[in-house]
Formats: C-alpha cells, sequence, structure tokens
C-alpha cells in the first residue's frame, strides 16, 4: 500500500512538473523563427492568408515568422513535413480545410494522422464561385448543366488538385446535377487559374478572392457563388441553391501544429492569431481578398472540425469521390 501511495505521489509529482516546463516552454515562446509550412504553391487564397498572418504575428512577437510553400499530393507533402516536425511550435501547417478534413477520406494512405495534429485557430472562411471561360456557351448554371446532359464529358474542369476542397464542390455538383465533366488537377491554384483565363480548361470552382479581378475584366464568367446567399461582391451571381436546393460548400482555412506540442504552446499561438485579425488594417485586407476573418480557439477548432469531418464523410460516401 506504501508503495502504492508513494508511486501515486511520484506520478502527480512529475504530471505537476511537465505541466510547469510547459508553461515556461509557452513563456519563451518563439525562441527562434516561426515558419508556416504552406502545403499548396505560391498564389493562391491560403498562401494570401498565411502571409498577412505571418506578417502581424512578426510585427507582435519581434520575430521572423517564415512562409515556406510545400506543394503536392493535394496538400499531403506538406502535412506530412509539418506531422513529422519537433512540437515546439515553431514548425506550423498552414491550410484549407480539406487537408485536415477530407484527405483521409480520398487517399488511399496517408504517412499522417489529421485527428493527431494539434489545433490552434480557423483562421478565416473564404468564398467559393463556379466560373468559365467565355468561350464556354452557357450564361447561367442552368445552360451549363443542360450542356453538359447533351455533351457528357465535352466540358472539363479544373482543380488546384486532387482531394482539394476546389475538387471535392465540383464532385458535389456533378453528382447534384447529374452531369459528366471531366476533371484536370493541377498543383497549385495559380496553374489551373492560368489555364482557365487561357481558355485551355471550361470550368473551374474558384477562390472569390483569386479570380474577382479576372471576372470585373470580363476574362471569367462568374455563374454562382457556393455559400448559402449571395455574395455583396457580386450581387447579380445567384447562390448555388437557388439552382440546387441544399447545395453548400464554404472553404475554411485554419492552421494546427505537430501532435504533442504543448496545450499552452497551442493556445497562446492562437491568442496571437486572433489578435492579429481583429487589427484594422489585418481587416480591411482580408475583406478586400473575400475572406471571412474567425480567429477561433483550439477547443473551437477542434468541435468544427468533427462537424466538418461528419458533414464531408456523407458527401464523400454519397458521390463516391477518390483522389486521382
Amino acid at each position: 500500500m506504501r508503495k502504492l501511495f508513494l508511486w501515486g505521489a511520484f506520478l502527480s509529482a512529475s504530471l505537476m512538473f511537465a505541466a510547469n516546463i510547459h508553461a515556461q516552454d509557452a513563456q519563451a515562446y518563439p525562441g527562434k523563427p516561426v515558419r508556416f509550412i504552406v502545403p499548396v504553391p505560391p498564389g493562391g487564397g491560403v498562401d494570401a492568408l498565411a502571409r498577412m498572418v505571418a506578417e502581424g504575428l512578426r510585427n507582435k512577437w519581434g520575430q521572423s515568422v517564415l512562409v515556406e510553400n510545400r506543394g503536392g499530393a493535394g496538400g499531403n507533402i506538406g502535412a506530412e513535413a509539418v506531422y513529422k516536425a519537433e512540437p515546439d511550435g515553431h514548425t506550423l501547417l498552414f491550410t484549407a480545410g480539406g487537408v485536415l478534413v477530407t484527405n483521409k477520406m480520398l487517399y488511399a494512405t496517408l504517412n499522417y494522422e489529421p485527428e493527431l495534429f494539434v489545433p490552434i485557430s480557423v483562421v478565416a472562411a473564404n468564398y467559393s464561385v463556379l466560373i468559365v471561360h467565355p468561350k464556354v456557351a452557357a450564361d447561367s448554371v442552368q445552360k451549363l448543366i443542360a450542356f453538359a446532359k447533351a455533351n457528357p464529358d465535352r466540358l472539363d474542369y479544373a482543380s488546384p488538385g486532387s482531394g482539394t476542397g476546389s475538387h471535392l464542390t465540383a464532385e458535389l455538383f456533378k453528382a447534384m446535377a447529374g452531369i459528366k465533366i471531366a476533371h484536370i488537377p493541377y498543383k497549385g491554384t495559380g496553374p489551373a487559374l492560368a489555364d482557365i483565363v487561357g481558355g485551355q480548361v471550361a470550368s473551374m470552382f474558384g477562390e472569390l478572392g483569386s479570380v474577382l479581378p479576372h471576372i470585373r475584366a470580363g476574362r471569367l464568367r462568374a455563374l454562382a457563388v457556393t455559400s448559402d446567399k449571395r455574395n455583396p461582391a457580386l450581387p447579380e451571381v445567384p447562390a448555388m441553391n437557388e439552382v440546387l436546393p441544399g447545395f453548400l460548400a464554404t472553404p475554411w482555412n485554419g492552421t494546427v501544429a505537430p501532435p504533442k506540442t504543448p496545450v499552452a504552446i497551442a493556445n497562446k499561438i492562437s491568442a496571437a492569431i486572433a489578435e492579429v485579425l481583429r487589427q484594422p488594417d489585418t481587416i480591411k485586407r482580408l475583406t478586400e481578398r473575400n475572406f471571412q476573418p474567425i480567429g477561433g480557439s483550439p477547443e473551437e477548432m477542434a468541435l468544427f472540425m468533427r462537424q466538418e469531418v461528419e458533414r464531408w464523410g456523407k458527401v464523400v460516401r454519397v458521390i463516391g469521390a477518390k483522389a486521382d
């Protein structure tokens, strides 16, 4: 009995010691440059958002916050790098939600476990819009669906890569509309957008902030936004659920840390990001790119991700989507 008591006392003391060490680590954080690994090439919305947040954190902490792009494999290459990084909060994954939510459903194997990342913050929501090149003979969703039904697989669509939110949204659209459109995956938003603007690809579900200048210049045509209501930036463009009731796909971006990162460090990073997102200059820049700042806590992100896994899991099972 005495041995059991002594063991319990030792265990309690060990846990208190570990907690104190983690608290001290959090107070000293960041002790060296912080890296945001962005698992897509430069040029897209998530890359722009990461750089805005990195700039704000640099100003707050007086410490370098670097953005490193590691694109490929639907975000899995960058995610794996962070998964295997030292869990001290100095290497973070800044990503669109699909890497954390749907990739496990779409890929046969992954070299990381999304649910083992330590949540930090859902940083911002984005908006998505169905766009077509002007040469496509359809100026509405209804006409696009009619053309696709009459000409199966004659149309195609670009995405930033297999398994990305853009890819999954397009597959949901195909399933709900009952049409066949060929998928052309790219390595990032930039290359995909360049080819649809150039007319090499017919359509795409693109981030509003990235495609809006092309829409306003007449280089692309917007047919529908994927939010639950019309977007003030394109008031004349219908929401997709006006044509396909129940359709909803709102992209989001967030940041997570490697497994076993101390909770105290995650909380400190989350609070700093929330502070950056409340700054008037940041709000202005985000609004100009059609982002909606969020800045949730680690606990809120964990709950949100569970809800997203449940919601998109149903979609993936129904449409049978898989990464190419």
